[in-house]
């Protein structure tokens, strides 16, 4: 559903978020692995990058990148890609500690983990500050 851009703008609207972000910090491993692709799915439209980050994701995605499965990193890091857009991301998940874990993706993640921290990292050196 979150691939449609109507869709990503009505789960956000239905409240999902909040839920989605809690669910990053006390989920089970895969309850945090689906929470994650959702998220980076939302995070697609440009409202949603915002009110994730206002949720809290930055947080527990930079957790996932070295403490969760394949998996949640792969989807972290492509959340942090997109949330890394927005100028007002980019600076907290640098301050989260965000480019050591991405960096570290780059070398032991799986493909796509790092390909998606490679998109990060590129977001994340666009920025002028």
């Amino acid at each position: 559903l979150a691939y449609s851009h109507e869709n990503k703008v009505t789960i956000a609207k239905a409240g999902a978020i909040p839920p989605l972000v809690k669910l990053l910090f006390d989920g089970s491993v895969v309850a945090k692995e689906n929470a994650a692709g959702a998220l980076a799915n939302l995070a697609g439209n440009s409202d949603n990058k915002v009110t994730i980050a206002k949720a809290g994701a930055i947080p527990p995605f930079v957790a996932l990148l070295t403490s969760g499965t394949a998996k949640a990193k792969e989807k972290a890091a492509a959340a942090l890609r997109k949330l890394a857009v927005n100028s007002d991301n980019q600076l907290a998940i640098v301050r989260a500690g965000a480019i050591l874990p991405l960096v570290g993706l780059l070398t032991s993640g799986s493909a796509k983990a790092k390909a998606k921290s490679a998109g990060a990292l590129s977001n994340l050196a666009a920025n002028s500050d």
